[in-house]
């Protein structure tokens, strides 16, 4: 595949977690969340730009989402950790817990710290919303691209 179709679909994956997350902005942000697009974040079991594109469209969001520099910072680091843990691990099951224990313990912890809620609730509540886009949707999706075969 051509260098210049990767940056597309890289593009087009940072575009469309943005769009998702922006639109569903009141289940987006905050401690009991159910972010959509984090379905996304499998996508680079196949394909492996899909880790820049998830940074990009996470730190676009996080902008908009209005919880301030750490929020910017900690939130899209976290879900490029998780785009490339998912990567690293995309033979093994490992690769569909990545997106969950760490936005769990990262976005958990500081959305605790930010919202004045209890550690261990924002934690639950976190992981929760992100076990729900990741494995109810994320690999559903998953799994209807792997059969269209786009590599």
């Amino acid at each position: 595949m051509s260098t210049a179709r990767r940056i597309a679909r890289g593009a087009v994956i940072a575009a469309l977690y943005a769009v998702i997350t922006i639109i569903l902005k009141p289940i987006s942000f905050g401690y009991l969340q159910v972010r959509v697009a984090e379905a996304l974040t499998l996508l680079p079991i196949l394909y492996p730009e899909a880790i820049p594109g998830l940074f990009l469209g996470c730190l676009i969001s996080n902008i908009y989402g209005g919880l301030g520099p750490i929020d910017i910072i900690l939130g899209s680091l976290t879900t490029l950790a998780a785009a490339w843990l998912t990567y690293i691990w995309r033979r093994s099951k490992l690769a569909y817990l990545s997106p969950v224990v760490l936005n769990g313990l990262i976005v958990g912890g500081y959305l605790s710290y930010l919202l004045h809620v209890g550690l261990f609730i924002s934690i639950a509540a976190v992981s929760i919303g992100e076990a729900i886009a990741v494995l109810l949707i994320g690999i559903p999706l998953l799994n209807q691209l792997g059969k269209l075969n786009l590599h």
